[in-house]
């Protein structure tokens, strides 16, 4: 802390740094609450410091928006804004050091890393840009940067910001412990508030604009036996058991094989687009035609981007062997869908608006799963028993030791562990170590990440990395 924030005359300075472009002006503006910092795709938009206080739950700070770190011959306007932008680290009493997850880590990270790193200040590593799957490695790599844990956000989309404020206040010794009831129940309620995005996906007249309409309350998606009647992505919001949903009805998505039309190739893609930016799937199951493959590869696709998957079986009321029905439905899912095992499966009938508060329910325990976060004390007691259980197995007569896990981010959770040798390690002890995760803590129906990096843990010693 500077001598100025200690002794109470000024309100404590959060810098925000990093290289051009990684998204310093956009968490300035979310931080702050105003659109003061200049937003675009254009390098080096920012090139004075720009000052703004922040309410940041209870507490007020000033927020330091920078220019760009980057190389510069001397003299030039780059070179000043460099200077400027390393004035303010100077001056900090945190730093805010910010990269694009999707880039992953450049060269010019790791040279303004080592300059942060260098000034001595008290330093919280962002990981900008992490919607989606294409966040991820980038998010790994920034391990290696020696500025600690990574804070996964989505500054565009507003995501991961309660946890980063939670981690700033805690740096500045501005502990949540000695905010208000009212500030705790305030962000509570804003968090509720905030919609859950909700994909309605399946293959073409499964039904899915006939749910959309029963969960309105109105008919506001034609509908129809013609297949193909939907060719965009709708979003409505509406407030149902007391929870705000935004929902996507979205264009069947069938084999690429049968897609001809120009207009369904759109649709296609924007179905496509809207899985990827929602965050709970629910994928409808026409009970007519039973479970297809082209069913099982939207689930596959859910999977891999990491959505909360929600299983629809529509038109229950037109099985007539239900029991059966269902029992080979679960087998062919247990199956095909291994790596989310135990999804939520819910039999309705959007027509007859039939048991759509159980669908109701599983979209909103499924998204608390998805959501979900382990203390690092507790994954690392349960490592160590995990590992004790059965070993990992020794390769060219030389055991792996896995030696720390945490856990960067959820949304689906994702899980970092580091070990001895972590390309030596078999897919099935990997799997191993997964099963073991969901059945202690409690993660059925949900994609877990669980990623190796080689070394200790990065996080027991507080000596920095030159």
């Amino acid at each position: 802390m500077s001598s100025s924030h200690s002794s109470g005359t000024a309100l404590p300075s959060v810098a925000i740094v990093g290289r051009p472009n990684v998204g310093k002006s956009t968490l300035f503006n979310r931080l702050s609450g105003k659109r003061t910092a200049p937003v675009s795709d254009t390098p080096g938009l920012t090139r004075d410091r720009r000052e703004e206080t922040a309410q940041l739950w209870s507490h007020d700070v000033k927020l330091i928006d920078t220019a760009g770190l980057e190389e510069a011959s001397k003299g030039s306007i780059a070179a000043r804004m460099r200077e400027q932008s390393e004035a303010a680290v100077a001056l900090a009493d945190l730093v805010l050091f910010v990269i694009d997850a999707r880039d992953g880590v450049l060269g010019a990270d790791e040279e303004f890393a080592r300059i942060v790193r260098a000034s001595g200040r008290p330093t919280i590593l962002v990981a900008n840009k992490c919607e989606g799957r294409s966040g991820s490695d980038g998010l790994y790599e920034a391990f290696a940067l020696g500025l600690g844990d990574p804070i996964p956000i989505s500054a565009e989309h507003g995501e991961g910001l309660g946890e980063l404020i939670s981690h700033v206040l805690g740096a500045l010794g501005l502990d949540e412990d000695t905010q208000t009831q009212e500030a705790r129940a305030l962000r509570q309620d804003k968090a509720t508030a905030r919609p859950i995005k909700v994909a309605i996906v399946g293959r073409p007249n499964a039904g899915k604009s006939t749910l959309v309409n029963a969960l309105l309350g109105e008919e506001r998606m034609i509908t129809g036996p013609e297949p193909g009647l939907t060719r965009d992505s709708i979003a409505s919001d509406i407030v149902l058991q007391g929870r705000t949903i935004r929902l996507f009805d979205t264009a069947g998505l069938r084999r690429k094989a049968r897609i001809s039309a120009h207009a369904e190739k759109l649709s296609a893609s924007d179905s496509v687009r809207a899985i990827r930016f929602a965050e709970v799937v629910v994928l409808m199951i026409d009970a007519e035609r039973g479970i297809e493959r082209q069913d099982l590869l939207i689930g596959d696709m859910v999977s891999k981007e990491g959505r909360a998957l929600v299983l629809a079986i529509n038109k229950w009321d037109l099985v007539s062997d239900k029991q059966q029905f269902l029992k080979t439905l679960k087998e062919i899912v247990a199956k095909s869908l291994s790596q989310v095992p135990d999804v939520a499966l819910v039999s309705i009938s959007a027509l007859a608006e039939s048991k759509l508060d159980r669908l109701l329910d599983a979209i909103f325990k499924t998204y608390a799963l998805w959501n979900k976060r382990i203390a690092t004390p507790h994954l690392n007691r349960w490592l160590q028993e995990a590992v004790s259980r059965h070993s990992p197995p020794a390769v060219s007569g030389r055991r792996i030791k896995i030696r720390f896990m945490t856990q960067p981010s959820a949304r689906p959770p994702t899980f970092v562990a580091f070990c001895s040798r972590p390309g030596d390690l078999p897919k099935s002890y990997l799997r191993y170590l997964t099963n073991s995760l969901r059945s202690t803590f409690g993660l059925p129906s949900v994609p877990i990440r669980l990623n190796l990096r080689k070394g200790d843990n990065p996080f027991a010693s507080k000596k920095r990395r030159r």
